[in-house]
């Protein structure tokens, strides 16, 4: 969430980085402004009027003490008018300033300088590209094909227990699954970053600190008797660990990492691109989440991208790298790499991770901070990424490392699915 002083100094720039994300609602800006006038102006009205209670309030104890009754009963009808005027006040702030916060987590975050402008995914630009695409054998066939020939996914299966996008995972899929969430949370935790295992369900007040509602309310499953979201990515858990709180500066660089299934409803998904294990409702990911001092977060989220790199160089993928344009960013970002991987049997680039730098957007929303040298409170910067999301990756490995009789896994799985091949 933007800060109101910051909008308020700035409203020419905050207009311009906000075009660049084609963000079709400018004018929530000026209202900003508007309802934080008369947030001010009622605030002051408020305090001026208790200053006054309070002033009359000791006059006319005063007046008593002299023996001036008739003048504190004067002062006392001015008290009680002043009491009067404090509740209408308080209410009409109290509807201003919900009006304010409603407008404010409407605002998505401003694109970093970098951000190029454009307003689909085929506005991005391609940073760079690793890896070689494979030359498939004769009678080559997609992931959902080889996920029923060598029995490893059943999705009709999956269809009957709960629905479509819901999968089965069976005997060397399950395998396969299991010995890639170990592989990814051991080369994340090797890199510095702590393994935790959050709740799979958070309040509203955690969807809310990553922004993921009001922007991705349709797209969140919801528990209505307990008020409750099942999470589309492990970012809303592991983030809201530090909301509320006040950190030693000292303490920066936080780099936490975990294995979470994530839920999305993917409302509108439609055709061939949610096939197999395209596009899924249900589907396991190990994230990374950093949180940092201001100053480093784009020095971190190279870092970052380079750690997410080498993970799929491991796995010896065709991927290409790309920085999302304006349009295409999410809610909550300042500035988003897409690593997208090359799949062979469909002839398609399909995305696996997004590392994102979401700078003070979150942190100020959690309330998350620290003090800096000087005792100032100030904001972290916080930054996440897919390291990695499992399904698209299964369907690549499947794809692009099949012969005609086997599917032959990269030398880092070995030890984790117990088998050079499938």
């Amino acid at each position: 969430m933007l800060q109101v002083a910051f909008i308020r100094q700035n409203v020419d720039f905050v207009k311009e980085r906000l075009a660049v994300r084609n963000f079709n609602e400018i004018d929530l800006v000026d209202a900003i402004v508007r309802l934080d006038d008369q947030r001010k102006k009622l605030q002051l009205e408020s305090d001026t009027n208790l200053s006054r209670l309070n002033i009359h309030s000791k006059e006319i104890g005063q007046l008593m003490a002299k023996g001036q009754k008739e003048a504190a009963e004067a002062k006392k009808q001015e008290v009680a008018a002043l009491k009067a005027s404090l509740a209408p006040i308080a209410e009409q702030l109290r509807v201003v300033e919900e009006e304010l916060n409603a407008a404010l987590v409407r605002l998505p975050n401003l694109p970093s300088a970098k951000v190029p402008r454009g307003k689909t995914p085929e506005d991005n630009v391609t940073i760079r590209e690793g890896g070689d695409k494979p030359s498939l054998p004769a009678g080559a066939q997609a992931h959902w094909d080889l996920a029923k020939r060598y029995n490893l996914i059943d999705f009709e299966l999956g269809n009957k227990i709960t629905g479509s996008g819901f999968p089965v995972y069976i005997d060397k899929g399950a395998r396969l699954q299991r010995a890639l969430i170990q592989y990814f949370l051991d080369y994340n935790t090797a890199a510095g970053y702590t393994e935790y295992q959050p709740p799979i369900l958070v309040n509203e007040a955690s969807a809310r600190g990553t922004g993921q509602l009001p922007d991705k309310e349709g797209q969140m499953y919801y528990v209505k008797e307990d008020d409750l979201y099942l999470i589309p990515t492990a970012e809303v858990p592991v983030t809201n660990i530090y909301r509320d709180e006040i950190l030693k500066e000292g303490q920066l660089p936080l780099r936490l990492t975990a294995y979470t299934p994530c839920f999305r409803r993917e409302a509108g998904s439609y055709g061939k691109d949610v096939r197999g294990l395209n596009r899924l409702h249900q589907f396991d990911k190990v994230e990374i989440v950093q949180l940092v001092h201001p100053e480093k977060s784009y020095e971190i989220l190279e870092e970052m991208v380079l750690h997410v790199e080498k993970l799929l160089q491991s796995l010896q993928l065709p991927y290409r790298i790309l920085r999302l344009c304006g349009g295409d960013m999410g809610f909550t970002s300042a500035m988003t790499y897409d690593f997208e991987v090359y799949s062979a049997a469909q002839e398609k680039w399909l995305e696996v991770s997004s590392v994102s730098n979401f700078e003070s957007f979150q942190t100020n929303r959690m309330k998350i901070r620290y003090k800096d040298a000087g005792g100032k409170t100030q904001n972290f910067h916080s930054l996440n990424g897919s390291s990695l999301a499992l399904p698209r990756i299964v369907a690549c490995l499947l794809e692009n490392h099949q012969t005609a009789d086997s599917i032959e896994l990269p030398k880092v799985l070995h030890s984790y699915f117990g088998s050079e091949r499938i």
